[in-house]
């Protein structure tokens, strides 16, 4: 059954190695009747069924701890719908500007990329504020076709490091390190851009020739100085939330406390993820777990793609790539691995 997708532009494939990887700017609360086991999320707009977020009155109080990761008093925040309030809220607590914020870490003081706040916050995870510190600026000179770089950005108008390749050209340059925030390449400041403007711009550096890259590291604790991490591994066996229940990132709706995701949802959201590494150049376990939601009821790729375009048109995904996402939930729905 042909897809109705005439109008989409194709997406540029983003180099292998200069990944995007956002972080959604929003949080989702629906289904409170289940906050022990549910999931809450932060955004904004109007809810799923199209309804107005429910007035402040009726919301689940939900308090969080909070510390800043180089070192603080423990902090209380509450009342945040979204990323930029929930940096909001981090500034109040510790009187600093929420521009001071870079990104945030889940249950870890480390800058642990495997524990960064993204998609899902535990109800009773305890967040961990990585503020600015260090500015830097190094000379590179591009080699190669790829950095080594994988880009993320906080969903309020940082974009940092999420991973540095093994081997790479930034591996070689012991300065740059996971956690920093790009602020600028060749003069051209980058507060506000997304992931994938970054990832874009680095991936068309010419080759042979220097740039200049200005960045800033998040202000480190004693016992994490001259650490540098991968970003692969976790920091800390150790569980500081049980995280019955997950506050849930979107870019849209109102903060919603939902239902953990299923055994094929795992399953589905995880081979999504890997066809938008192999078709895109990003991961995002959010963006295909919001690719997973709007398909797992549709009866046939037509409606997906459909849902797709009024959810998530900006991104233009190629016909054959929307086709090979329907494919995987299906499989993962009859247990096809």
């Amino acid at each position: 059954m042909p897809l109705g997708l005439g109008r989409r532009k194709k997406a540029s494939p983003l180099v292998e190695n200069e990944e995007a990887e956002p972080i959604r700017a929003g949080l989702n609360v629906a289904g409170v009747d289940g906050l022990d086991g549910g999931v809450v999320g932060l955004g904004e707009g109007a809810t799923s069924e199209g309804l107005p977020p429910p007035p402040s009155s009726l919301r689940p109080r939900l308090i969080f701890h909070t510390q800043l990761a180089h070192g603080s008093p423990t902090g209380r925040i509450e009342g945040f719908s979204n990323v930029r309030e929930l940096y909001a809220k981090i500034g109040e607590a510790f009187g600093i500007p929420p521009s001071e914020v870079m990104f945030c870490t889940l249950n870890t003081h480390k800058v642990d990329m495997d524990k960064l706040l993204g998609g899902q916050i535990g109800l009773e995870d305890f967040i961990f504020a990585h503020i600015k510190g260090q500015k830097k600026e190094i000379e590179v000179f591009k080699g190669e076709d790829a950095l080594g770089l994988t880009i993320t950005d906080n969903g309020a108008g940082y974009a940092f490091i999420k991973r540095i390749r093994e081997g790479s050209i930034i591996h070689k340059i012991q300065v740059i390190n996971v956690g920093d925030m790009i602020e600028s390449i060749n003069g051209h400041r980058l507060i506000g851009c997304r992931h994938y403007e970054v990832a874009k711009m680095l991936k068309e550096l010419p080759k042979g020739k220097d740039f200049t890259i200005k960045l800033v590291e998040p202000l480190k604790a004693f016992d994490m100085i001259s650490q540098r991490s991968g970003g692969s591994r976790s920091a800390s066996g150790v569980q500081l939330g049980t995280g019955r229940g997950t506050l849930r990132l979107r870019s849209k709706g109102p903060a919603t406390v939902e239902e953990l995701p299923s055994a094929f949802e795992e399953k589905a959201i995880e081979k999504v993820d890997d066809l938008l590494e192999s078709y895109m150049g990003i991961r995002d376990s959010e963006l295909a777990a919001t690719m997973v939601e709007l398909g797992k009821d549709k009866k046939n790729p037509d409606e997906f793609a459909e849902a797709l375009d009024e959810t998530l048109g900006d991104f233009a995904f190629p016909d054959e790539f929307v086709f090979d996402v329907w494919g995987a939930i299906g499989d993962a729905k009859v247990g096809r691995v």
